[in-house]
Order: C-alpha cells, then sequence, then structure tokens
C-alpha cells in the first residue's frame, strides 16, 4: 500500500512527513557531530532521532523497524567518517518506511557507492563528509519517490499516438 493510501489517525500526511524527515535528519546530524565532550547533544540527536520515526506517516511496524535499524546506525557515525556506509542502512529503512515499490529501491546503490567514496577518504572531517553524504542520500530519496510515482515511463502528452489533443 502506497503511503499516500494509509489512512491517518491524527495530523495531516505532509506535516508529519516534513516534521519526521526534519527529525530524523536533525537527529543523526545531532549524533554525529557530537562527541565525548558533548553527550547531551547526543542524547538529543537520539531522542529527536526516534521522535522523527513515530511521526512519519506509515505503517507501525515499519516505523519500529526503522527506528531500531536506523538508530544504532546513526550512533555508529560517532566513530567518525569511516563508518559513512552506515547509511545505506538507514536509506533502506527509509524507503521501507515510506511504502517505496521495489523498482525504487535501485536508488540505494547511490548512497552506498557514496559510502564507498568516504570510506577511501580517510582524513576527511565528519561534518564535510557527512554533508556530501546527506547531497547523495535526498537526491537518491526524490530520484525513488519519482519513481515510485508513476510518472516514470509514462508516455509524453507531445508525442505522437500519445492522445494529446493536438494529435486529433
Amino acid at each position: 500500500m502506497p503511503d499516500h493510501a494509509l489512512p491517518l489517525r491524527w495530523g495531516r500526511r505532509v506535516d508529519r512527513a516534513g516534521m519526521g524527515a526534519v527529525l530524523v535528519v536533525a537527529g543523526g546530524v545531532a549524533v554525529a557531530g557530537s562527541n565525548v565532550y558533548a553527550l547531551p547533544l547526543a542524547a538529543l540527536g537520539i531522542l529527536a532521532h526516534l521522535a522523527g520515526w513515530v511521526l512519519l506517516p506509515a505503517a507501525g511496524w515499519r516505523r519500529i523497524v526503522a527506528a531500531s535499524v536506523s538508530t544504532p546506525a546513526v550512533v555508529l557515525l560517532l566513530a567518525g567518517p569511516r563508518y559513512l556506509g552506515v547509511l545505506v542502512a538507514c536509506y533502506l529503512v527509509w524507503m521501507l518506511a515510506r511504502h517505496r515499490p521495489p523498482r525504487a529501491w535501485i536508488t540505494a546503490l547511490f548512497p552506498a557507492a557514496g559510502a564507498v567514496v568516504a570510506t577511501t577518504l580517510h582524513d576527511v572531517a565528519m561534518l564535510p563528509a557527512l554533508g556530501v553524504m546527506a547531497a547523495i542520500l535526498i537526491v537518491s530519496a526524490w530520484i525513488a519517490a519519482y519513481l515510485a510515482s508513476g510518472r516514470f515511463g509514462a508516455p509524453s502528452r507531445h508525442l505522437p499516438g500519445s492522445g494529446h489533443p493536438a494529435d486529433s
């Protein structure tokens, strides 16, 4: 069932999706940007990350799976940029929680390639590496949403035989 067909018990879909995404990402960035001298920031990041999964409109079991996989993965980011590969797992559970069809899951190859490149760059600081991975994840999620929309492969309205009024 696509996420837009999922009945909601409270809130508007667009609000919950937006705030859920912001909290998931901001919580992950807060954890990744903290260290042993900023443990309260890490704790707040974990709470925000979990709150984001609670808000996200999805079937309950999908949110539980996503939170239980992505939270430990985000905590692994404390070890530095060589662990950016765990964001691929976070992306995969994002796809699960957003009810993306199998054809959209191919987009996980982009974050996987970015993680391979990030692990080869040992001297890169965490926040710039995380910024590059975030850009890859966002573009991949947009492509996945496009693939899930069903508009991919639809005939153009301006090609002959596409049903455009100018064809008549």
